[in-house]
């Protein structure tokens, strides 16, 4: 062990975005439970390539204690993780983007039946409008309400939205990628303070970018001082509960 240069990144601030993973080289950064972690000290040469990338500054450099930069180790993780891609990859050549869940991918989904459903099925939305960033703090629908938040892609990807999670709930929908998340979380706060809300929950998709939700509402929660669970629904790319 020796005092050296190393990434250090900040779990309070990071949201599980994930464009420092494939900005760093040496494959050092992986997305555990919706956070940015380092895989292994010896892994990162504290150069700092990923900083750049953090749309909410939770990467820095800093000096401590830590294994000396490996080479080979580097070398050896590049190669598992090229191997694990390979495997995970379609037959096609991919679209190159910077969140892995922003990667094409063709996906085998169940066929519906071909069950003809008789009679209307009926909308749950109770509301106007839904997105975060549009809908005003003080709401009516959101006094005393079971709130559902929700990412921006879930109700394409689960097909029973309607039905199974928007159900007499009010819900507010974004994207932890794409949008700003500091601006969620002093919007979800006044939204939670000002609502004697009944209930919480969040639905979000499997890819790791969209973890950086949870990470939004709970920073929302604790800022606003209310004491109130949360319940979270993680929608696979399939179309199903996991």
């Amino acid at each position: 062990m020796l005092k050296r240069k190393i990434v250090f990144i900040d779990q309070d601030k990071c949201d599980g975005c994930g464009l420092c993973v494939p900005a760093c080289h040496e494959g050092a950064i992986e997305i555990i439970d919706g956070k940015a972690r380092l895989s292994e000290d010896k892994l990162c040469d504290g150069i700092g390539d990923c900083l750049g990338e953090c749309p909410v500054d939770a990467i820095t450099i800093i000096e401590r204690e830590a294994d000396a930069f490996d080479e080979e180790a580097v070398k050896e993780r590049l190669i598992q993780l090229a191997q694990e891609k390979e495997r995970e990859l379609p037959k096609t050549p991919p679209m190159m983007g910077g969140c892995p869940g922003s990667r094409a991918m063709a996906l085998n989904t169940r066929p519906s039946t071909n069950e003809e459903h008789t009679g209307e099925i009926n909308s749950e939305l109770r509301q106007w409008p839904v997105q975060l960033t549009l809908v005003p703090v003080a709401a009516p629908y959101f006094k005393e309400a079971d709130l559902l938040i929700a990412a921006d892609c879930v109700p394409l990807a689960f097909p029973d939205f309607h039905r199974k999670l928007l159900k007499g709930k009010a819900v507010a929908i974004g994207c932890p990628k794409l949008d700003n998340g500091s601006s969620y979380v002093d919007k979800l706060s006044e939204i939670i303070r000002l609502n004697k809300l009944k209930s919480l929950t969040i639905a979000h998709m499997e890819v790791p970018c969209c973890f950086g939700l949870i990470q939004i509402v709970k920073n929302a929660v604790e800022k606003s001082g209310v004491d109130i669970d949360i319940e979270i629904i993680n929608i696979s790319l399939d179309g199903t509960i996991k």
